[in-house]
């Protein structure tokens, strides 16, 4: 799913849309979308293919992840007793793959639109550069598949081009793009209005990516998006208020969507040593340092700089509903939160919840000493460490 990204760039997750709700924010912006209706109850199915006026169909599972067709999760229906059973079959399908990991999303709705016949398929988005420190859209002519596995055996098929920050494309930079992507007269014209339209969406949506794959040039010489992909950052929700009610809890594990309650950042890895810390950069590097000395974090839990009390216990709770946790590391850089009031909070969660695994606690910062003091006077089988290499040592050896 679309946490990878957001873990490896040090920033806390994005909010993802499913396909027909990004189709709804890029038709504002005229981009060309074959119709489209979202079921999700059988008997609504008749009433779909009556306003599709639909003899066939493509129907789609709407989960967020990528490679529903491989799933099984894309298919053509040529009539519409087909459409019928098809969408019957799909709705309430579970979804396995690389993306989703072992546990799965289930589709409670599905997608169905009408077919394109299509003469050739590209790939059109928009993401934030941060080696450029800008945003830009990223064009290929080769489309229908991963654009990172286009990049890594054919780099030469992927053309950046830089957006302002009014979201305009310069013209002669979308000259460039049409001509990149070998679109000429009308379908040029057409490429460069909907590559203008992607930049603009991208940036009045505070997106975190925004792509549309594959985009395909049809038999008649039109330019549709087929498929779309809206990833929002988690904190330009507050200024995105109608994005902010796409948030569809079902495509969360339970522990994800409590973490979302109370504003943390949650991520379910497959280990078991919990991980709780502020700040995504220093939770990256406890991961990595628990992973150097042998263990296996069993997640990704950001509190925040401010992290309350009532934060750090419900950071307690979720990770102990993990069946795999084995121990628990608190690794936390008191600054607007001092490290008193942090050994107050960890002292209480771990009175209130009873914690029976071993527990290492490493704290730096503003009132260290004192809340170091104050965890060794607790009494409660809490261990201290003095720095993150000591820390991982301790929580790694305590599994072995």
């Amino acid at each position: 799913m679309a946490w990878s990204f957001a873990i490896a760039s040090g920033e806390r997750p994005a909010m993802n849309t499913h396909e027909f709700q990004a189709k709804e924010i890029l038709k504002r912006y005229n981009i060309p979308i074959p119709d489209w209706v979202v079921v999700n109850k059988i008997d609504q199915v008749p009433q779909a293919i009556g306003k599709l006026n639909a003899t066939t169909a493509v129907i789609k599972i709407q989960v967020h992840a990528g490679g529903r067709g491989k799933a099984g999760g894309v298919k053509f229906a040529k009539t519409p007793d087909e459409i019928t059973q098809i969408t019957k079959q799909l709705l309430g399908m579970k979804m396995v793959n690389n993306q989703t990991g072992p546990e799965g999303v289930v589709a409670h709705q599905v997608l169905i639109t009408k077919p394109v016949d299509i003469k050739k398929e590209y790939y059109l988005g928009a993401i934030l550069d941060r080696d450029r420190a800008e945003p830009i859209l990223i064009a290929s002519p080769e489309g229908g598949m991963e654009i990172e596995e286009v990049a890594e055996k054919h780099p030469d098929k992927i053309l950046k081009v830089p957006i302002e920050l009014d979201g305009r494309v310069r013209s002669f930079r979308l000259v460039q793009l049409c001509k990149f992507m070998g679109w000429k007269g009308e379908l040029a014209k057409q490429g460069a209005q909907m590559a203008q339209g992607i930049a603009k969406a991208f940036l009045d949506t505070d997106a975190s990516l925004l792509e549309i794959n594959p985009l395909v040039e049809s038999s008649d010489g039109k330019l549709w998006a087929l498929d779309a992909k809206l990833s929002v950052d988690d904190n330009a929700l507050y200024r995105q208020p109608e994005i902010a009610k796409f948030y569809d809890p079902t495509q969360q594990s339970p522990n994800e969507v409590a973490a979302k309650e109370f504003d943390l950042a949650y991520i379910h890895l497959d280990g078991n040593i919990g991980c709780m810390v502020n700040g995504a950069g220093l939770a990256m590097a406890t991961m990595d340092i628990i992973q150097h000395y042998g263990g296996k974090p069993s997640n990704f839990l950001d509190v925040g700089g401010g992290a309350s009390a009532e934060k750090v216990a419900e950071g307690f709770k979720i990770i102990l509903k993990e069946p795999k946790v084995k121990a628990i590391l608190v690794n936390i850089f008191g600054g607007i939160m001092n490290c008193e009031t942090l050994a107050e909070g960890i002292i209480a969660a771990v009175k209130e919840l009873g914690i029976k695994v071993p527990l290492v606690v490493r704290m730096e910062g503003t009132n260290v000493e004192q809340g170091k003091k104050l965890l060794k006077e607790s009494q409660l089988p809490i261990i201290t460490a003095e720095g993150l290499k000591q820390a991982a040592e301790k929580i790694a050896g305590v599994l072995k």
